[in-house]
């Protein structure tokens, strides 16, 4: 962006290379000549490639900022508990069976609960996942009752996708 490669460029630059004085004197008139023919190009005059290019830039950092941001967010939690996992040592399997003992009704009755309330939960999203598919077939179903068979860009779409595919199987299986 930085660089200058119109041709009036090119050539001044050529000239001053080979003529010394005369390409300067040239390419004075040249630049003379330029600003009177058109105006520069300002930022606005930009061709849409230069656009779409300096589009595709802008989004591509933003994006690397907003993922080097989010991983630092993230990666703090991560060390503060890894920092107090290194704080506490991990109890031994004597230490966990002097604290839970089995004829404790009132942990076998919690832990219980526990695991009852957890089935439940279990079961809840289960059931939840299976009626959220059958909606989702009994929709799809309306969707496609609701698909005009006689409309002739449908026919046109749908001889399109076969012929891509058709392409593709070919090429597919010709060996290279």
């Amino acid at each position: 962006m930085g660089c200058n490669t119109s041709a009036d460029a090119k050539a001044a630059k050529e000239e001053t290379g080979i003529n010394g004085a005369q390409g300067k004197e040239s390419s004075e008139k040249n630049n003379q000549n330029h600003t009177n023919a058109a105006p520069a190009k300002g930022k606005d005059d930009k061709s849409p490639t230069e656009e779409e290019a300096a589009t595709k830039i802008q989004a591509a950092f933003r994006g690397h900022q907003t993922r080097k941001s989010i991983t630092m967010k993230t990666s703090k939690p991560q060390q503060q508990q890894q920092q107090q996992q290194q704080q506490e040592p991990e109890p031994t399997r004597a230490e966990l069976e002097a604290e839970f003992r089995a004829d404790d009704k009132d942990l076998c009755n919690a832990a219980t609960k526990i695991q009852a309330s957890f089935r439940g939960h279990q079961a809840r999203k289960v059931t939840q996942a299976e009626k959220d598919k059958e909606l989702q077939d009994l929709q799809d179903k309306e969707d496609i009752e609701k698909i005009d068979l006689t409309d002739p860009n449908l026919n046109k779409a749908a001889t399109k996708i076969q012929a891509s595919f058709r392409g593709h199987k070919v090429r597919k299986d010709v060996p290279n």
